[in-house]
């Protein structure tokens, strides 16, 4: 019985790890639809939530100041989907921005 329990516990286990890996990698936010569309910059090209300035901000189509404001007050994100999330932006303004963000977490 315990050796049946054992593999149960590592079964489960490998499962969750597989599960929350998948989801990582997902390109979906919160309501299901893809984060980029297929018309969006490549990664290197998109502006980082994390360290962009104001400025670098302000060049990203659609961004107000008032919105590249709250992006940087709220920072850090781990993925431009904690815009949404987070209630930083709104659905519009996330839809508008969201081909052109890229969230870069920090390196140790």
């Amino acid at each position: 019985m315990r050796a049946g329990t054992r593999w149960a516990v590592v079964g489960m286990t490998l499962l969750c790890v597989c599960v929350s890996v998948h989801a990582q990698n997902q390109d979906r936010d919160s309501r299901g639809g893809p984060r980029t569309s297929l018309n969006a910059p490549p990664p290197e090209e998109r502006v980082d939530i994390n360290r962009a300035s104001m400025s670098e901000l302000l060049k990203v189509p659609g961004m107000t100041q008032s919105w590249a404001g709250r992006i940087i007050r709220y920072r850090p994100y781990h993925s431009k989907a904690d815009l949404l999330q987070h209630g930083v932006v709104p659905d519009a303004v996330y839809d508008r921005i969201k081909d052109y963000m890229i969230a870069h977490r920090k390196r140790p």
